[in-house]
């Protein structure tokens, strides 16, 4: 038997053998009770609808919003968080939006005052989507949901209402050693003003908070300020000067007018006193010369002396004369003296 004999006799019996084999398993089938296709099919349509009403259900979720478009258009906004209905897409599609607080940066920018000083400022803006669907709609057309792109177009409108804003303000007004002076909340208050109702009308955006971040002064303006504040000191000083100098000549002159009454009243007591001693006086001299006349003279004469004759004081006058005659003559006694002397002789 040649190879090419067996190999033939080879495929014959193994073709053979699959053959029957093939028989076998046929004849197995059709030996048991055939199967129902209903329930494969009712399990297979269940399934399928199982899986569209899952993708009509869309969640809103807390902090965000849903905005339920139809090829591309909106036609609905969903706020409150739950489940909602929907078509399945392609028909219907939910956009989610989010609501939560967001915050951004104005960045540094230079601009200046109302008395034509420069300063940097930055600002912060707390801001988020409006919940109101019409605000939300307007969020998606304007910036198509993009929070980044809103926040860019942000920081642009603040740069310029900045700009604005500073030009209503001193810097004495943002930048004081006084706090009573300082108006940086009224500044804030106008900034935000000036851009919550384009941010609300153009964007949807409701802005929470606004607040300065940063203030600086660059070099120019500081020197500009320390030149000022010592001018005000200066200014400050000369009026305190000057206020005390006025003080001081008001409280002098009242001292001055206190001196004047206490003297004139001194002075109208002494009169009175030396009217008083003075009369009282002349009724001592006038008894002293009721009494003894020559003593009276002596005494006088004596007194006079006494005033107008000082330790450097020479004189030369004529001793017959009163008041020198006392120095000569001396005092004369008393009459009752005499009388008693020419009684004793007799």
């Amino acid at each position: 038997m040649s190879p090419h004999a067996s190999h033939a006799h080879d495929e014959h019996a193994a073709h053979g053998c699959a053959h029957d084999h093939d028989y076998d398993h046929d004849s197995a089938d059709h030996d048991g009770p055939a199967r129902p296709a209903w329930p494969r099919i009712f399990g297979a349509v269940l399934l399928v609808l199982l899986l569209a009403a899952v993708a009509c259900f869309v969640q809103v979720r807390v902090g965000e919003a849903t905005v339920i478009t139809r090829f591309g258009n909106p036609t609905r906004v969903l706020v409150e968080p739950g489940l909602a209905w929907r078509w399945p897409q392609p028909f219907e599609v939910a956009v989610p939006v989010d609501l939560r607080l967001r915050n951004t940066s104005s960045g540094l920018h230079d601009v200046g005052t109302r008395d034509g000083l420069r300063i940097i400022v930055q600002a912060y803006i707390a801001w988020q989507v409006s919940p109101d669907p019409q605000d939300i709609q307007r969020f998606m057309r304007a910036v198509q949901n993009q929070p980044d792109e809103a926040a860019r177009q942000i920081r642009t409108l603040v740069g310029s209402a900045l700009e604005t804003t500073t030009s209503g303000f001193e810097l004495a007004d943002l930048v004081n050693v006084d706090p009573g002076r300082v108006r940086i909340e009224a500044f804030e208050q106008r900034l935000q003003a000036h851009i919550a109702d384009q941010l609300a009308q153009t964007y949807g955006i409701k802005v929470v908070q606004v607040g300065i971040e940063r203030l600086t002064l660059p070099k120019v303006t500081l020197e500009a300020t320390v030149d000022r504040m010592r001018a005000e000191r200066e200014t400050i000083a000369t009026e305190r000067t000057a206020e005390g100098k006025r003080k001081a000549a008001e409280i002098r002159s009242a001292a001055e007018r206190d001196a004047r009454i206490l003297e004139a009243d001194a002075n109208v007591k002494a009169a009175q006193i030396q009217t008083q001693s003075q009369v009282e006086a002349a009724q001592i001299y006038g008894k002293a010369y009721a009494s003894a006349p020559e003593l009276y003279k002596l005494l006088r004469s004596l007194d006079t002396l006494g005033t107008i004759v000082t330790p450097d004081t020479r004189l030369v006058l004529r001793t017959d004369s009163a008041p020198f005659r006392a120095l000569i003559d001396g005092p004369n006694p008393p009459a009752s003296l005499t009388r008693q002397a020419g009684q004793g002789h007799d």
